[in-house]
């Protein structure tokens, strides 16, 4: 052998640098005989195959990362309050949230409400609520009554 020439035939192999291979199917005394280690049947028991990515116990769609964003969760979303439901409501001049949760129009949990102009109103009432459509606008004030928005401040 020549100084300072290596070639990778010549390299001794160190112990334990590669693991011996696995004696598989001669016999129960090698710990893997009969089954080979791959367990019983099935199609992971032959030879050839490959589990499909797509249905392999956890769904597709939770293996891959969360990316992007969405402009749902800053959505503004109204309960709805027709112009002929306010019709129902006996006895109350002014109309307002509390009113409308407790009449059963609205949920507790409203946060916005918004009146449509769905119906008809005969008595003239003060409606208050963060929105109105045009024609039910226009119904309660030939009504006789009128329409106050609630003005918030958007953070």
């Amino acid at each position: 052998m020549v100084l300072g020439i290596m070639k990778l035939h010549t390299i001794p192999k160190s112990k334990g640098a590669r693991p011996e291979p696995k004696c598989l199917g001669r016999g129960q005394g090698t710990g893997h005989g009969k089954t080979s280690g791959r367990g019983h049947k099935g199609g992971k028991a032959r030879a050839g195959y490959t589990p499909s990515p797509v249905c392999s116990g956890i769904p597709y769609y939770r293996k891959l990362p969360k990316r992007g964003f969405s402009n749902f969760s800053f959505t503004k979303r109204y309960d709805i309050v027709n112009v002929g439901d306010l019709s129902t409501i006996e006895g109350i001049q002014a109309i307002d949230r509390d009113v409308l949760v407790h009449a059963g129009l609205v949920r507790p949990t409203a946060v916005r409400i918004k009146v449509l102009g769905d119906g008809e109103l005969s008595r003239a009432l003060t409606i208050t609520a963060d929105k109105f459509s045009s024609s039910a606008k226009a119904k309660i004030e030939a009504a006789g009554g009128q329409v106050s928005v609630i003005e918030k401040i958007e953070s």
